[in-house]
């Protein structure tokens, strides 16, 4: 569903109770600025988000990345 920034001011309750079911896109001025979504799509959306970025992390780890900690003590007994 898509509103203006107008509309949602004027009936926020509204779209919030809709925001639960299904995402709302907010226009500003012609453009989509902002998207309101219930609480539990957020939190399932950041779950994903973290678990993508954690195999990543371990991806990286598999190929050979020390880590920070590692990283800035070599550069520091290497250049210093």
């Amino acid at each position: 569903m898509e509103i203006t920034a107008t509309e949602l001011k004027n009936r926020f309750g509204k779209y919030l109770d809709i925001s639960r079911g299904e995402p709302v896109i907010v226009d500003k001025t012609g453009r989509k600025t902002a998207v309101l979504l219930s609480y539990e799509e957020y939190k399932r959306l950041t779950e994903m988000e973290d678990a993508y970025w954690a195999q990543k992390a371990i991806a990286a780890e598999q190929e050979g990345y020390v880590g920070t900690e590692k990283s800035l003590a070599f550069l520091k007994e290497n250049h210093a």
